[in-house]
């Protein structure tokens, strides 16, 4: 729908942006904290279940891919339709596909539930979404500050959930640890009631009527688009790999379990504030040169993690620096897409970018999988994610972050 078949008059009134936050914080506490715990299961399903590790990496990169791939579509509904729709469809697909991964006795079935459905049902209540309500109901000068407390919320999620998953699996075992996290999926329905939109605050908020298609292309015709989308699939490829194969490198180097266990923990708990630290830098220096740094300190901090001695402490060390650096790119990439197009179609455009960043995942936690199935090592992996950081960091370099130039009949972006 566009503006210009509303009233004259039509001016929705936003939603309070203390309600927005705390509603898509704890949202995202949710979605993003039952994710982040998922390589804990890696070793009690592969060995129950008998299957290769390269089985359960293929199902956790199939959801990884479903997610990017889904994203766009959920981006458009929700600017089309509102986020509370969206929402709560995302939120049953996540309990569905939680209560199929604990059943599935095959590895087709585990890679349709935990990775098919759950790639789904997240693309529906994390980021995009959410940072839909955000753009449209936060003031441009405090966009991308409010962008970073929804992602430090998502990381206290992951600090806070993966000793809550790890203490399900140890006491209830694997599988009725799923069910448990199931129904806290469905917590995902009340909250978005209170992300419910005026009905013409989506389609309207003082935008342009630019449609899904023009906006498409114009996204697509623009380079810093294409920069910033490039160095996304840097950002997927890195934390998921790291996220998901990580418990199991500390294993396979003597590590205790409850070593990677803290690991996890504590990249949860830096990267809230290395996620609200981003969003409160991307409102006073260049969001591109906060995202090329931010990629290039993951490859110098890898680097220094290979080239230490592996004790106890090193993991914790890197674990909370790369924390502070872990959904860092996620406010300023997203506040850079609203500033230079506009927050029209910032679900369906930050949507386009995730893909990315999936496809980055997909290859990421596949490629740990097959690679160390084929060499017994995470050796080749983490050197091509060192490779890539410093790719990300040249390409944000030239990104153009001033709104994009329109016909005056379309308007300015906000």
């Amino acid at each position: 729908m566009s503006s210009s078949a509303l009233p004259a008059t039509a001016s929705p009134a936003p939603l309070s942006l203390r309600q927005v936050l705390l509603c898509s914080a704890l949202i995202v506490t949710v979605s993003m904290g039952i994710r982040h715990g998922f390589g804990l299961w890696l070793q009690p399903v592969t060995m129950e279940r008998g299957w290769t590790r390269e089985t359960f990496a293929f199902a956790m990169a199939l959801q990884n891919l479903a997610w990017g791939l889904a994203g766009p579509f959920a981006g458009m509904l929700a600017d089309r339709w509102g986020a509370t729709r969206v929402l709560q469809a995302g939120g049953l697909l996540y309990a569905a596909g939680l209560a199929w991964m604990a059943t599935a006795a095959t590895g087709l079935g585990f890679a349709a539930s935990a990775g098919v459905l759950i790639g789904v049902a997240q693309a529906g209540c994390t980021y995009a979404v959410v940072y839909g309500v955000i753009g449209r109901n936060a003031p441009a000068e405090r966009r991308s500050w409010a962008m970073g407390v929804a992602a430090a919320a998502g990381s206290f999620g992951q600090f806070l959930m993966v000793p809550v998953e790890n203490w399900l699996i140890g006491h209830l075992g694997w599988q009725p640890s799923l069910f448990a996290l199931a129904l806290l999926a469905l917590a995902i329905l009340p909250l978005s009631l209170w992300l419910r939109e005026p009905k013409t605050a989506a389609a309207h908020g003082g935008m342009h009527a630019q449609g899904i298609g023009a906006a498409l292309r114009e996204a697509f015709g623009y380079r810093s688009f294409l920069l910033i989308t490039a160095g996304y699939f840097v950002c997927g490829f890195q934390v998921v790999f790291i996220g998901v194969h990580m418990p199991s490198y500390l294993k396979d180097h003597g590590q205790a379990p409850e070593v990677a266990t803290a690991a996890l923990a504590l990249i949860g708990l830096f990267n809230v504030f290395g996620t609200y630290a981003a969003g409160v830098l991307g409102q006073r220096i260049a969001k591109r040169h906060l995202l090329a740094a931010i990629y290039l300190l993951r490859s110098v901090v890898i680097i220094v993690f290979l080239a230490a001695p592996l004790t106890p402490w090193s993991v914790y060390l890197f674990s909370a620096v790369m924390g502070l650096l872990w959904l860092s790119t996620v406010p300023p990439t997203n506040a850079v897409i609203a500033q230079i197009f506009g927050v029209r179609h910032l679900s369906m455009l930050g949507g386009f970018v995730f893909l990315s960043h999936q496809i980055g995942s997909f290859l990421g936690v596949w490629l740990g999988g097959v690679l160390y199935d084929r060499s017994g090592s995470y050796d080749i992996v983490w050197w091509i994610s060192i490779a890539l950081g410093v790719f990300a960091a040249l390409v944000n370099l030239p990104v153009r972050e001033g709104a994009i130039a329109r016909p005056p009949a379309l308007g300015q972006p906000a």
